[in-house]
């Protein structure tokens, strides 16, 4: 007995010998994926592995990103806003897609490292700098985001693949899960004793739309009732749910791509449009094209929830899936982009297909990112609003439940390191770092949290927005403020700004603040930065 209440004494005094293990984290990362398009947030497309996560995990309905690609990924990785850390512009100074990184903004391989963690890349990068440099031990880097069907200026390990010359049956996404696939049995064979943080940024379904086809035929004639239909139907499933409890946004006829596209329009032909005009306006033609689109778009979401399961199946054979927090979002909202680039568009060539070059473009971009309001690049709802599975047994009990806290994905960051147990250092190299501005959301696993976190800030292209509390003060490039509640106006439908004045300087001024901070900050590192002007043209590219 003595012996045993001895034990027991050691046991409890030592309680780091006896700690759970680390959990293993998976970041998945979709490319112009709107806020509706999986199943579990009312779509209509088939993602059974994603709708399983959220089964038995949690969905958040009120999750942020930046609204453009690079300034998501810069932040997601560091915890900071895209502006603090040069990777978007501020009022006046040059940064964007060119910008780099201040040495203390580090990723967070960096931070993971010391703690045990191995960290792995698949898929896109876009961040600046190479990334076994930001911490990560194995990468495929997807550079060429033009074509979908070949490997052809992609880097493994930051090192140039050569294809062979006679490359057939590839396919980016598949690819992106098989280096995935390929470094969990690595990590399971030779570093089972540490930790692991895989991040997936997968490039569908970013255009051109590509996919295979026999995943375009199971949605080839799906969408031919059209954008409105479409929307109404994913509107209905989102309130039956509890997804969003507000208003459906009405559509913006005259909002269209946000750049020019009149030689991509010569280039895709009569049944291309710019407008998300009413359905029954189209002619047949436009009808087919437009619903054709949308059926690639769908197919390479399904073939991007198909190679997640392959994913999720390797965790399992493994043994990690119970201790690994698997967590799912989009870089911004759906794009009503619409150009050619890369390959360019053969008009003959089978919609999908490697020749061809096709976008989404504004009226199902809409219906994607319903029931918000605009596309990716703007602030609006609709370019910033992302869902957020969050999936982890043996640290989340909670099943099918909706969580409505505000987060961001600047919050990553600081939750990993609380759940692995890291105490950020306070310096980098002698170079102190500052605060940053994301919180954990571990507290948001357990219940809702309605702790007060401040605001929450957007700045891209011109185009201004700022959150706190449900008030969110938002406008587009050169146009006024506008003033919502986002308690009952998630949709942005009814702008109070005219009728509450005092608001919109209230918010103005917290808008305001924080730029001018960002700005001091950003500029102690000015001179790291491209000249005025360089790469403008590059930062419209992704």
């Amino acid at each position: 007995m003595k012996l045993l209440t001895l034990l027991l004494t050691v046991a409890f005094a030592l309680p780091s010998a006896f700690a759970a293990p680390k959990p293993n984290i998976v970041f998945i990362l979709a490319d112009d994926l709107g806020f509706s398009d999986i199943g579990c947030y009312g779509g209509e497309i088939a993602t059974p592995q994603l709708d399983a996560l959220a089964k038995n995990g949690l969905r958040f309905t009120q999750f942020y990103n930046t609204a453009r690609c690079w300034p998501t990924r810069g932040a997601l990785l560091t915890g900071y806003y895209p502006q603090q850390i040069h990777r978007d512009a501020l009022p006046d100074m040059t940064s964007g897609a060119l910008g780099v990184r201040q040495q203390w903004a580090r990723l967070l391989p960096d931070y993971l490292r010391p703690a045990g963690y191995r960290s792995y890349h698949s898929g896109k990068w876009h961040i600046d700098g190479k990334v076994l440099d930001g911490g990560f031990d194995r990468s495929l880097d997807m550079k060429n985001q033009g074509n979908f069907f070949t490997s052809r200026g992609n880097s493994i390990d930051d090192v140039p693949v050569t294809p062979p010359a006679d490359e057939e049956g590839y396919y980016a996404t598949i690819a992106t899960a098989d280096h995935v696939i390929d470094c969990l049995k690595d990590h399971a064979a030779n570093h089972a004793d540490k930790p692991f943080f895989h991040y997936i940024p997968f490039i569908a379904p970013h255009f051109p739309l590509h996919a295979l086809p026999e995943d375009i035929a199971k949605y080839r004639d799906k969408y031919l009732a059209g954008w409105e239909t479409m929307r109404a139907a994913r509107f209905a499933r989102q309130k039956e749910t509890g997804i969003t409890s507000t208003t459906l946004s009405a559509v913006e006829r005259e909002v269209g791509p946000p750049y020019g596209v009149s030689a991509a329009m010569e280039k895709l032909g009569p049944g291309e449009v710019n407008r998300p005009l009413p359905w029954s306006e189209l002619t047949d033609e436009q009808r087919r094209f437009q619903a054709t689109k949308m059926a690639i778009h769908a197919a390479m979401i399904d073939r991007m929830d198909h190679e997640i399961g392959r994913i999720i199946a390797q965790l399992k054979a493994m043994g990690a899936y119970e201790n690994t927090l698997i967590l799912f979002a989009s870089d911004n909202g759906a794009s009503a982009e619409i150009m050619v680039r890369d390959g360019g568009h053969d008009p003959q060539a089978a919609p999908g297909s490697a020749a061809s070059y096709l976008c989404l473009g504004p009226g199902f971009s809409s219906a994607c990112n319903t029931p918000h309001r605009r596309h990716k690049t703007w602030v609006h709802e609709g370019g910033i609003s992302t869902p957020l599975i969050a999936h982890w047994p043996a640290g989340i009990t909670a099943k099918n439940e909706l969580r409505h806290t505000p987060a961001h994905v600047i919050d990553f960051v600081p939750t990993v390191l609380e759940l692995a147990g890291i105490e950020k250092p306070k310096d980098w190299k002698g170079e102190s770092i500052p605060p940053a501005p994301g919180r954990s959301l571990a507290p948001a696993f357990a219940k809702d949290d309605s702790t007060a976190r401040g605001s929450l800030w957007w700045l891209h292209e011109g185009h201004r927005a700022v959150r706190v509390g449900d008030w969110k003060l938002v406008a587009a490039k050169g146009d006024s403020w506008e003033l919502y509640d986002l308690k009952t106006d998630r949709a942005e439908q009814q702008n109070l700004a005219a009728t509450m004045p005092e608001k919109v300087k209230e918010l103005e001024q917290s808008w305001q603040r924080q730029a001018d901070s960002f700005t001091e900050l950003a500029k102690k590192t000015l001179a790291d930065q491209p000249q005025p002007g360089a790469g403008k043209g590059k930062n419209k590219a992704k």
